[in-house]
């Protein structure tokens, strides 16, 4: 059973659309998009071969669920760790806390999402891209006000931006939870590693 079992799922009702839905996180991310059947999915959560369809017209049905409950759980963060600072450094920190902790904390389905995107459809991808970039503008408006505080040292924004989301990003694609440092442990040293790079004083 996936490690995501957190309140990212809770409004998927009923219980059996739930179990579907984690266990193809599960496979999607032990076998890849195409690499996992509909019975690897069903079979995952104990239940019959087309059990699937009566919850989900389809496999790329079930991967666009995944795919929104990811990215709004990963805006609601963002969201809530921002609004606890007083200031752009304090935010920043705050963000980038909460983001990689995030992707530790639920690496299995963000790797589903940064490995298995491209086998959305056209009308869905379009959908996940306005999240993401949501996700992308929120750290580079922050970024960009802590250089306009005089805070951060930073010449290229959108580059600086880019990096602190890639290192937070990246977290899904090699922490393990029997691992040497937690989610906490990680998003601190995240945080702090941010502050250097934005040349923070």
């Amino acid at each position: 059973m996936t490690e995501d079992t957190g309140d990212m799922w809770v409004t998927v009702t009923p219980e059996a659309s739930r179990r579907l839905l984690l266990a193809a996180v599960d496979s999607f991310a032990e076998r890849g998009y195409h690499g996992t059947s509909t019975r690897h999915i069903t079979a995952g959560a104990g239940m019959s071969a087309g059990a699937l369809y009566v919850h989900y017209p389809t496999k790329a049905d079930l991967l666009f669920q995944i795919a929104l409950l990811v990215h709004d759980s990963v805006l609601r963060t963002l969201h809530e760790a921002v609004a606890a600072g007083t200031g752009p450094p304090q935010r920043v920190r705050a963000l980038m806390y909460a983001f990689s902790a995030w992707h530790a904390r639920h690496h299995r389905a963000a790797r589903v999402i940064q490995n298995e995107l491209g086998a959305l459809g056209p009308e869905h991808a379009a959908q996940i891209a306005d999240l993401r970039r949501r996700v992308r503008e929120m750290i580079l408006a922050e970024v960009g006000a802590g250089a306009a505080s005089g805070d951060f040292d930073v010449a290229d924004l959108p580059g600086a931006a880019r990096a602190l989301s890639s290192l937070a990003i990246d977290v899904c694609r090699w922490y393990r939870p029997e691992g040497p440092r937690t989610p906490d442990e990680i998003g601190a040293f995240y945080a702090h590693t941010a502050m250097r790079i934005l040349g923070a004083g």
